[in-house]
């Protein structure tokens, strides 16, 4: 029974442990990026067949990497939309955390309930606020160099009749 007893206090200190680890919330990044990535693999497809069908179409007419162009950026917003995505699954427990640790403090400070809970609702608004700004600009950060290298990417292999290496 000793045993039992010990095993249980365990497996919350285990917890606790394994989340403090910075490697784990890297493990949870990739994770939903991958489960993520996955899911939407449809997209990607669909994005890319067009853009094949667009280049061996036009190969009577001069080719200006205009498709390449559109399905770079499209890539890029697909990309960009997904790591902000699996961004937020990171950010979310760390702003209940920040959030959690904020009303603590100030609950020992000598805040009154009331205040307290205004207090929270500015803390809410702020930290939400906050963490969406930064989210939008690693995706467009994202997004933006998924575009770029998906040009240059689909140009170079698509653009001298070669694009069968990068679309299979």
């Amino acid at each position: 029974m000793i045993s039992t007893m010990e095993e249980e206090r365990q497996r919350p200190i285990l917890l606790i442990r394994l989340m403090s680890k910075r490697r784990t919330w890297v493990f949870l990044f990739v994770f939903v990026y991958t489960i993520l990535l996955f899911s939407s693999w449809e997209l990607l497809s669909s994005i890319l067949n067009w853009y094949r069908e667009s280049v061996s179409s036009s190969s009577t007419a001069p080719y200006y990497g205009w498709p390449a162009l559109y399905a770079s950026v499209m890539l890029g917003v697909a990309f960009g939309v997904l790591s902000m995505v699996a961004a937020l699954a990171v950010a979310v427990p760390a702003m209940l955390v920040t959030w959690i640790t904020v009303l603590v403090l100030l609950a020992f400070a000598g805040k009154r309930r009331r205040d307290l809970v205004v207090e929270g609702k500015k803390l809410t608004a702020e930290i939400t606020g906050f963490v969406l700004k930064i989210l939008i600009k690693e995706g467009n950060v994202v997004a933006a160099v998924c575009a770029v290298l998906g040009y240059f990417l689909l140009v170079r292999r698509g653009g001298g009749g070669g694009g069968d290496e990068v679309l299979n």
